[in-house]
């Protein structure tokens, strides 16, 4: 079992930014993520980082505003948001996957951590 914990939340005004971490409790791990979700609504994918190669994707949405990076001597994972929107308004999951291919087989979650936009 891997614990993932997510930290860095809270509210902002639009425009401003945000920094997300997430610290895992193993190494090696494939892949992790920032998934987010709005009540009613399924949970999007954000961003993803293959942990080996640096690999990233990121949703259209937060291409060039959103930024995905790791610290693999922390087993951590950050996410900075910049020109933040009131559409951004999300509890914000960190995703853990410890297997190739993304997202087929066992996963680990934390627990989520909220991000509100609003002036």
């Amino acid at each position: 079992q891997v614990e993932v914990v997510e930290s860095g939340g809270g509210w902002v005004q639009p425009g401003g930014s945000l920094r997300l971490s997430c610290v895992a409790s193993a190494s090696g791990l494939y892949a992790m993520a920032w998934y987010r979700q709005t009540p009613g609504t399924q949970r999007e994918l954000v961003a993803v980082i293959t942990t080996a190669s640096g690999s990233i994707n990121y949703a259209n949405s937060v291409k060039g505003r959103f930024t995905i990076s790791q610290d693999k001597d922390k087993n951590a994972m950050y996410l900075q948001m910049n020109n933040l929107s009131p559409d951004d308004t999300a509890v914000y999951y960190c995703y853990a996957d410890p297997s190739p291919p993304f997202g087929s087989g066992e996963a680990y979650w934390g627990r989520g951590i909220q991000v509100t936009v609003s002036s």
